[in-house]
Order: C-alpha cells, then structure tokens, then sequence
C-alpha cells in the first residue's frame, strides 16, 4: 500500500511504490565497499576533469553582425500607424520586414504597411527613437506597448543603427517557467524542491562548464563525457539520495552512456556526418574554425539521452528494490524476469516518446522534404535528416540496452545483500505475529 507522504520527507516509513524511490533496505558492508570502488574513482575522475578542462569563461571575439552573433538591445513600440508601402523607400524597409509578395501581385501596389515609432530602452542610447516599417506579409507585425528585441549595428548609417530583431518574450516565459515550478513543488512537495535544485545545478554545469569549454578548443567528446557524469552525480544523488539504490542506478546509467558514445562514435563517422548542416553550426565553424564539428554533435548525442536515461534507470533500480522488499526470498535470477517485465513496458513508451520528439523538432525540415515530393530513401540520405535518425536510434539503442544492465545490477546487488535479507524477513514480524495468536489462544 503506497503511503501518502511524500518521498523526500525523513523516510521512517516503508512503503511501495515503483518510482517513489523511498526506503531501501539497508545494505551490506561488503556490498557498500563494492559500489564505493567503481563509483568513487568515476566521481574523482569527474571533479579531475572539471579542473583541468574548467574555461574560466568563453573566448572574446568580434561581433560579426550576423545571426545570433549581433549586438543587440531592448526597445518598445511607441506609437504604430498606416503608410502606403509604394510611397516608403526601399532603404527605409527593414530587413526582418522583407517578405517578397504572391506571384502575380505588384511588390507594393495600395497595399498599405505599418510604420512603427520604436524607443531604444537599453544601452547608450537608450531613449531614441528610430521608424520600423514593416509590410502586410511579414510573418511578425508588431502593435503599440509590444517589447521588442533590437539589432545595433554601430558601424552603420546613424539612420539604419537599429532595427527590430525579434519580439521581447522574457514575461511569458518567466511566467510559465514559475508555474512549472509550482506545480513541480505542488505535486512532489519535497521531492519537487529537490528536482528543481537538481535541474538548476544542471543547467550551470551546462553553461559554466560544458558551452565554455567546447568554445576554448576542448575536445567536444571529452569535455560531454566529463560534463554529463556530473550533471548525472548532482541530479541523481540531489533528487533521490545518496544511497545504494541511486547508486547502481548512477552505474547503469554510466554504462549505458558509454555504450552511446562508442556507438555515436562509430555511426557519426561511418555515415560521414560533419555536424555542420546548417545557418547557426555554420556560424559556430566559422567564428571557431577548431571545433570539431562532428564530435560536436556526438556530445550532443550523450548529453541529449542523458536525461532519458536516468528516468529510465531510476525506475528499474527502484522497481527491483521494492519487489525484492515484498519477497526478500527472490532469487537474483527471479528478480531480474519481475523487473525485466516492467522495463519492457518502460521501453516501448520511451522509445516511442524519443522518436515522437525528434520528429517533432523536425517537422519544418519534414515537411519541406514533402513540398519538394522528395522520396523517403532521398529524405533520409540527406545529412540533415541523417544526423537525426543516427542521434535517435543510438540514443534509442542506448535506452534499451540501460533496461535490462541496470536491472540485472540491481538483482544482484540486493540479492547478494544478507544485511537487507535479515532486514525484512528475520525475526520480529513472525515473534509478533505468533505472540498474537498466543494471546488470541488463551483468551
């Protein structure tokens, strides 16, 4: 019966439940000593490599002006009002205006175009103002009060210094990110927090550490293996504990990542992918012509599965855990059939849920391939569609090979494990149990 506390508040109480990761049975010395060996030279080897490849932050260089690579400020739109397009000079038309019109119709006719009074509100010249036009066809129109994103180009005519890029999004998604958090807090309270902790911790070892160090010249492989064993240390001990269990749960999920890369690493050259398939990696090559691009892509093979993975791995240990708690006389072999049966389910939803995700991201691409009536063996022989089927099926390969390694990891250990045996199967359930029936006896 599943209790109705939650999971990360003090566990003096055993329940079960196939992900609640709570108590575990205590283990054995011996056992402790065996995990501590394989697990406390990967940690030392994880903390040595944050040192020695730590960036100290990304390498300075000078602007280009293009993409992402602009220097860029905040505005807002003071004032939009109506302007016939044929009496507006094409000079005075921004470039993320430009649209070109339907075959057939004039490029300016009686269409009419916004004109848009927009205020620098940021940076040196914060306070000016500059006109944006926009034409009727462009996939962006903008209102009065919209927060605007704006591309400064210092070098340029005083009169095109500043142009609207993008629209300011940070409020809603501020918004949806503090929801998220609530409702994270919500449902798993403590556990919740935990998570939260855990992901933000990720996310500063990804941009402290990880994005930095690529750009400096550190081998994109190396410095994705370094990176992902300590996102997956922080996340799994931060989020379910420093115990046995997160332990092999830890050892399964480093195997599995392993197997990735080997399999990144062999497929990604054999298939010949360069990582360079379009505008923003031909950007990155062209500001840092060092970086391997194709090893680039394999990092983002390893650091891409690893949070698939540790949900994965999680859920088995703890399934293995909480079967061998509801009958401590399971053999190792018996364990591994229970907990194999439950990973199959896991496997074909997640492998399902990473194709779908893929895809998804793809979709664009996609469906210019069917605009184009391109057929599917052209479809995926681009490299474009290509670097997507080899990063999901090795990522899917990864997956399911983590079921049963970490199942069998987990039979073993807690069925080689005397100390948790005698835990929950020794003598004071069946003392009390029969001083009951005594009692029931005499009266």
């Amino acid at each position: 019966m599943t209790s109705p506390h939650n999971d990360c508040e003090p566990q003096g109480h055993q329940h079960a439940h196939s992900h609640s990761h709570g108590p575990a049975a205590p283990v054995s010395g011996h056992l402790r000593k065996v995990i501590a060996a394989v697990l406390i030279p990967f940690a030392a080897a994880v903390v040595v490599g944050l040192v020695v490849l730590w960036p100290g932050g990304a390498p300075a260089h000078e602007r280009t002006g293009v993409g992402f690579d602009r220097q860029t400020q905040q505005g807002k739109v003071v004032n939009v009002g109506k302007v016939d397009c044929k009496d507006v000079s094409a000079s005075q038309i921004p470039v993320s205006g430009e649209t070109s019109p339907p075959t057939g119709e004039p490029a300016t006719g009686d269409r009419l175009c916004e004109k848009a009074t927009v205020e620098v509100t940021s940076g040196q010249d914060k306070g000016r103002t500059f006109i944006e036009v926009v034409q009727p066809d462009a996939p962006r129109q903008l209102r009065k009060g919209q927060g605007v994103v704006l591309a400064h180009a210092p070098d340029a005519p005083h009169d095109l210094q500043y142009s609207v890029t993008d629209v300011n999004r940070k409020f809603p998604l501020l918004l949806l990110a503090g929801v998220f958090a609530l409702v994270v807090v919500a449902v798993g309270r403590m556990r919740g927090v935990m998570a939260l902790v855990a992901l933000a911790l990720s996310f500063a070892v990804l941009t402290l550490f990880i994005l930095p160090a690529i750009l400096q010249g550190s081998n994109p492989l190396v410095v994705a293996v370094v990176g992902a064993g300590a996102i997956m240390l922080i996340a799994l001990y931060i989020c379910h504990g420093l115990t046995a269990r997160t332990s092999v749960a830890v050892i399964g999920t480093l195997i599995s990542l392993l197997l990735i890369g080997l399999l990144g690493s062999l497929f990604i050259g054999w298939a010949s992918l360069s990582g360079n398939t379009d505008d923003n990696t031909g950007l990155i090559h062209g500001l840092y012509p060092h970086i391997d691009m194709s090893g680039l892509l394999l990092a983002g093979v390893i650091i891409g599965s690893l949070g698939v993975l540790d949900d994965v791995t999680v859920t088995q240990t703890s399934a293995v855990w909480e079967l061998h708690q509801a009958d401590p006389t399971m053999s190792a072999k018996e364990l591994y059939r229970a907990g194999i049966r439950i990973g199959r389910d896991h496997i074909a939803s997640v492998v399902n849920t990473l194709v779908l995700a893929y895809a998804g991201a793809a979709l664009p691409l996609l469906l210019l391939f069917s605009i184009a009536q391109s057929s599917m063996g052209t479809v995926a022989n681009s490299e474009l569609v290509a670097e997507e089927i080899v990063r999901t099926l090795i990522g899917s390969i990864g997956l399911v090979a983590s079921v049963p390694v970490t199942t069998a990891l987990a039979a073993l250990v807690v069925s080689a494990d005397r100390t948790g045996l005698a835990a929950f199967s020794g003598a004071p359930a069946p003392v009390r149990s029969g001083r009951g029936r005594r009692r029931r006896a005499r009266s």
